[in-house]
């Protein structure tokens, strides 16, 4: 793992990225960089699907019942954006720091198809039920994978030229090990792993507009109560539930990020009481709005 935290450490220096403190991309599309000199305590976040690489550093992901640990040497799996609590640690003072990468959908259904074709690669049985969030330690194949990507990140022209099939690649290795199946549940488009997944992915794009899980569960041709009980395995909240969280991280990220009014951060992501709002908002970060608009 160290020789993919100095690559990372070398990309870094090469982009003049040694004091960023969050998430960049790269020239590599759907590849971003990401690193935090300290740590942050449990929180509220929106966690985007795909294949989170860690080279440095230590999360934590709490659940109602159980918590997922990854750190350096491990990989986490998204196959769905997810709405989690969260908190970091750096270690040895060195600044937490890895790679995000999106897993497009086309490219994934097209390795997926190519996979069944060779009998034992895919278990469709072993596939229904997949939970949203897994991580798995980096082996060796998917190590030397992550190195090369790493290696022609500073290089723009290799980047252009191998970046794409060294993520074709990655994604490979990724579904051939043992978290793979919760991409390969995104494939399955009658599973309810991916039905669910264009819920939400409607649910993420009109995230301000009224929604009612009827019309959710209709949309992907479930009934409401199998649509319910799909959506809670996949993950861990109610539609509800999980649309609200949505709407206040999203109404964070107006308040700190753009400078906006609570108020008017409050109508932006589909709220129609600003008292409603405020509740909700100290609920769920444990802060005021206007502690926030004070703090950023």
């Amino acid at each position: 793992m160290d020789n993919i935290a100095t690559a990372l450490n070398t990309f870094a220096q090469h982009a003049d990225l040694l004091d960023l403190e969050g998430n960049v991309r790269t020239s590599i599309p759907g590849v971003h960089f990401f690193r935090a000199s300290k740590g942050s305590s449990r929180q509220p976040l929106v966690y985007q699907s795909g294949i989170i690489i860690v080279a440095q550093g230590r999360k934590v992901i709490h659940f109602p019942e159980h918590q997922i640990q990854y750190g350096a040497g491990n990989y986490l799996v998204l196959g769905i954006p997810m709405p989690l609590e969260c908190e970091a640690f750096t270690e040895v003072g060195l600044p937490i720091m890895g790679l995000a990468v999106d897993v497009d959908p086309t490219l994934l259904h097209k390795l997926v198809n190519q996979m069944r074709q060779h009998q034992g690669y895919i278990d469709n049985e072993q596939c229904r039920q997949v939970s949203c969030v897994q991580s798995a330690k980096i082996d060796g194949p998917l190590m030397q994978t992550i190195q090369r990507l790493i290696e022609v990140l500073p290089n723009t022209i290799e980047s252009d030229i191998f970046g794409a099939d060294i993520v074709k690649e990655l994604v490979y290795r990724v579904l051939c090990g043992p978290q793979g199946k919760t991409l390969i549940g995104l494939a399955q488009h009658d599973g309810h792993y991916a039905r669910i997944a264009r819920s939400l992915n409607t649910l993420h794009a009109n995230y301000a507009s009224p929604i009612s899980v009827e019309t959710l569960a209709e949309d992907v041709n479930m009934s409401v109560s199998a649509f319910h009980r799909a959506f809670r395995q996949v993950t861990f909240e109610s539609p509800l539930q999980y649309l609200k969280k949505i709407r206040l991280v999203k109404a964070k990220d107006l308040i700190t990020a753009n400078g906006t009014r609570a108020n008017e951060a409050a109508f932006q992501v589909g709220y129609s009481s600003a008292s409603q709002f405020s509740r909700e908002f100290k609920r769920h970060f444990n802060q005021s709005p206007s502690d926030i608009s004070l703090n950023a």
